[in-house]
């Protein structure tokens, strides 16, 4: 009883630990845990997928599990680790699932990319509507292509079949994904093209369409990657193609002549745009940025300075060679429509593009290379000279030197293409106007106008110039006859019966062009631009005739000859001109002698004679003749927008673009004003009737608008630099104006009336942008027209600059106080402008007729000359001076600082 008792209490007191503490444990077997692991392992096998490890490996979710160590370290060396190790994990399975299925790992790494690939480019539909990847596939990709270059660097991918496989099914490539294949050093461009037989065909077309996609507006981002896509291109095919390697090997230069003729497709691509003369926005958006890539890949980045110009060399011959379909003929008739003005921006932006690397030398030797070597595009070839002489001022005297060894050539060797070419170049470069080259008379003059002439050397050479002419008869426009027969090639006498036949030649083609020779002027000068207006001519040869005869005090044999064999032009044109009524001077003046010599020499028909005094007597004024009274507002706001443009180009400091703006200006000027825009021959005479405005209002827009333009860049440009260290721009700039005279005599009109009319209204900035203008006029025309004022108060035709130096008065004390303020500003700019310019260029500078300037007869202060009002009307106060220095010294003292103060005011207003 009492051991039962005992073992009830034991069993009571005993827990289940202590129960199970007393087992003897079973402990686990080596063979279980293999077969565990086993176990595990094929579940995984069986639930793996390679693409969506390849998904996990690529993700940039911080949620991944090959990156939880990534986000919490936050270092940049654990974050390579991890991907590295979640690269060698995708590789080892790679290799592992490549051996069960019996296949490379390579073949097996390159479908499961392929796949990922396609999953993030999506369709090829999609891509060709889309143009470039989004943002967001971008990012994808770029982490899926480091991805392949880990495998790649483990050796488990293949570049060259991953390329095949992408190409299998005739996908046409993604150029964005070529380009971050290459990029990432996976394909190389430079090995698809030599690898892939269609490389040409899908790299034009898919090149064609991402200049021709415009990314979504404000996308920043996008237009980059679109134009470092382009550049890497380019420069893959220019260092490809155009690089010059000593022994190259065939593949090599297979792979040189497919990049060369990839490079060609566009530069043709582009040439055909230009040819449609299309909008840019329309047609040539896509070639305009093909033209910009240039700059922005090549130039000393992408490749060698060797190899780019090897690249240029031959895009420049292969522009000027493409299409050659016009004939010699088409361009001597053409020409004149292929000017810098009017061809097409695309053209020319390309010609300046491949020409900025040489020099104007370099670039004249090769185009006269390619012209004695290729049939040539004439349109192409004359519009890049024009281009060249455009943006590149300097080119003047090259394109000289290039014309005179070319006749040179052509009369030793009697060469026609020489003499062809010549006379093509030469026209070309005169119609861009006289600021940039010489008229076409001056240049036939200079060439052939003298005994020391190209042709004046023997018979047989006068032959030929005159056979040479006699063929282009038939295609000549009839300026360029015109100037033949005006200003005929130098003739001996014995030989003169030569020179008759082609002057009747040229007579005869006029008539069939109802081109009257009677028409033609006695004097007259015509430039390639065009043709004259049929009053134009009789004006002009009266201005020169008055001209010779006031030199000479004889009528000129001209005229003489002209009442004789050209009496119908005599009568019906030169007389109306020179008898024209006007307001007749107290004392003859040029032209009333040259009327009464002509009388005396029974030159003038008593009845028109007594007609023309009777005029003079009854009509006090006269209008200055007939003018262009369009009043479209179209070419005014052309010419604003012009200026404007021309303004910030100085701002910028861009010397070849500003020459090139103003060919254009010069040429919507002449759209303007429709007169004569050529120079005329001799010393002219411009009437400037002070008592009568300027009309019609259009001419007054125009001139204001320069003078106002002008003056902004005279501020602008004072800015930055003195006068003695800025470009020469105002220069260029009024010289552009002086080829059209009815500007230049509006120009001159407008400058008397501020001067006289309204000096109260200009403030400093428009006086010192004025008074410098004055200046250039003077220096730019020192054998220009002289002007004759009406009412007459100078005795004869006087320079501009004392043309103007009398619209000054001084009868007030605010008019002497303008009066010396500009006259001084004049010649502290042109002091300071000559101190960078030769001796002999200096005086130029310098206006007389203000540093002399003094009041008209019987106006206050008639002695009082500048440099004495100028101390008076800025005397320094009494105090300033101390008694004890001497007079003179204190006279040549205040003026001294007077100086120096007007001049560092004028400078600070600007």
């Amino acid at each position: 009883m009492a051991l039962s008792a005992s073992c009830d209490t034991v069993s009571q007191k005993r827990t289940l630990s202590s129960l199970l503490y007393g087992r003897v444990m079973k402990r686990p077997k080596q063979e279980d845990a293999r077969r565990l692991q086993e176990a595990a392992i094929q579940l995984l096998e069986q639930q793996q997928n390679l693409c969506g490890l390849l998904r996990e490996v690529g993700t940039t979710d911080p949620c991944n599990i090959f990156r939880t160590q990534n986000v919490e370290q936050k270092q940049a060396g654990s974050e390579g680790a991890t991907s590295t190790s979640a690269c060698s994990l995708l590789a080892c399975e790679l290799r592992r699932r490549a051996s069960q299925l019996g296949v490379p790992a390579a073949a097996l790494s390159v479908k499961i990319m392929l796949e990922r690939l396609m999953e993030i480019t999506g369709s090829e539909e999609e891509e060709k509507r889309r143009g470039l990847l989004t943002s967001s596939q971008r990012v994808q990709l770029c982490v899926l292509l480091e991805s392949s270059r880990e495998l790649l660097s483990q050796g488990v991918l293949c570049p060259k079949l991953l390329w095949q496989e992408y190409r299998r099914d005739q996908r046409l490539p993604n150029l964005e994904v070529v380009y971050h294949l290459h990029f990432c050093n996976i394909l190389t461009l430079k090995y698809i093209i030599e690898s892939d037989e269609e490389a040409r065909l899908w790299l034009v077309s898919q090149v064609k369409a991402l200049c021709g996609w415009t990314p979504p507006h404000g996308d920043e981002e996008t237009k980059q990657v679109q134009r470092k896509v382009l550049s890497t291109v380019v420069g893959v095919l220019v260092g490809s193609g155009f690089e010059l390697i000593q022994e190259a090997a065939a593949a090599d230069r297979r792979a040189s002549l497919l990049c060369c003729s990839v490079l060609d497709d566009m530069l043709f691509w582009l040439l055909d745009t230009e040819g449609k003369s299309l909008p840019l926005q329309c047609a040539g958006a896509g070639a305009e940025l093909w033209i910009q890539i240039f700059d922005a890949s090549l130039c000393g980045v992408s490749v060698s300075v060797e190899t780019l110009q090897h690249f240029f060399t031959h895009s420049l011959t292969q522009t000027l060679t493409y299409k050659p379909r016009l004939t010699v003929s088409d361009a001597i008739a053409l020409q004149n429509e292929w000017t810098f003005a009017k061809a097409n921006r695309l053209l020319t932006s390309l010609f300046r593009k491949l020409a900025v690397i040489f020099s104007v030398e370099q670039l004249l030797c090769h185009l006269q290379q390619v012209l004695e070597t290729h049939e040539v595009n004439w349109k192409h070839v004359l519009c890049f000279l024009s281009t060249l002489l455009a943006y590149n001022p300097c080119a003047q005297l090259s394109l000289r030197e290039l014309l005179s060894r070319l006749l040179s050539s052509a009369f030793e060797g009697y060469d026609l293409d020489n003499m062809i070419t010549a006379f093509l170049l030469a026209r070309q470069g005169a119609l861009e106007g006289p600021a940039i080259f010489p008229s076409y008379s001056n240049w036939f003059k200079m060439s052939f106008g003298g005994g020391s002439g190209y042709h004046a050397t023997s018979k047989k050479s006068l032959v030929f110039l005159l056979k040479f002419l006699s063929d282009l008869v038939p295609f000549e426009p009839p300026q360029y006859l015109k100037v033949h027969i005006l200003q005929p090639p130098y003739v001996p006498v014995k030989h003169r019966s030569l020179l008759m036949e082609y002057v009747t030649l040229a007579k005869t083609r006029l008539a069939d062009l109802k081109e009257s020779v009677e028409d033609m002027g006695l004097y007259e000068d015509v430039s390639g631009a065009g043709g004259a207006s049929l009053q134009c001519p009789a004006v002009q040869d009266v201005e020169k005739a008055v001209s010779l005869f006031e030199s000479t005090g004889r009528i000129s044999a001209t005229v003489m000859e002209a009442s004789i064999f050209r009496r119908p032009y005599f009568l019906a044109r030169f007389l109306p001109a020179l008898l024209t009524p006007r307001m007749l001077p107290v004392k003859a003046d040029a032209r009333m002698s040259f009327i009464e010599a002509l009388k005396k020499a029974d030159k003038i028909p008593a009845a028109q004679y007594s007609s023309y005094v009777e005029s003079c007597q009854k009509q006090r004024q006269q209008d200055r003749g007939a003018v262009c009274l369009d009043t479209n507002d179209e070419p005014l706001e052309v010419l604003k927008i012009q200026l404007q443009e021309f303004t910030e180009l100085l701002v910028e400091g861009n010397d070849g673009e500003m020459s090139a703006q103003l060919s254009r200006i010069s040429h919507t000027l002449n759209v303007i004003f429709p007169g004569r825009n050529d120079e005329p021959v001799g010393r002219t005479v411009i009437e400037l009737h002070t008592n009568t405005p300027l009309s019609p209002e259009l001419h007054v827009k125009v001139v204001r608008m320069i003078l106002r333009n002008f003056c902004q860049c005279v501020l602008d440009a004072s800015r930055a630099n003195p006068p003695n260290k800025q470009s020469p721009w105002a220069s260029r700039f009024v010289s552009a104006l002086l080829g059209n005279t009815q500007l230049l005599s509006g120009l001159i009109h407008g400058l008397w009336d501020l001067f006289h009319n309204q000096a109260a209204a200009l403030s400093a900035a428009h006086l010192l942008g004025l008074a410098v203008f004055a200046v250039h006029l003077h220096a730019c025309m020192p054998h220009g027209p002289l002007v004759q004022l009406f009412p007459p108060t100078l005795p004869e035709p006087v320079r501009v600059g004392e043309a103007l130096s009398s619209a000054l008065v001084c009868s007030t004390h605010s008019n002497m106080l303008f009066c010396v303020r500009l006259c001084v500003a004049a010649l502290c700019y042109g002091i300071c402008r000559g101190d960078s310019l030769p001796q002999q260029q200096q005086q130029d500078y310098i206006l007389n007729s203000f540093y002399k300037k003094r009041p008209r007869r019987g106006q206050p202060g008639a002695a009082v000359s500048v440099a004495t009002a100028s101390a008076r009307a800025c005397r320094p106060p009494p105090h300033a001076l101390t008694t004890s220095t001497p007079r003179k010294a204190r006279s040549l003292r205040s003026r001294r600082l007077w100086i120096g103060r007007t001049r560092s005011r004028i400078w600070s207003n600007s």
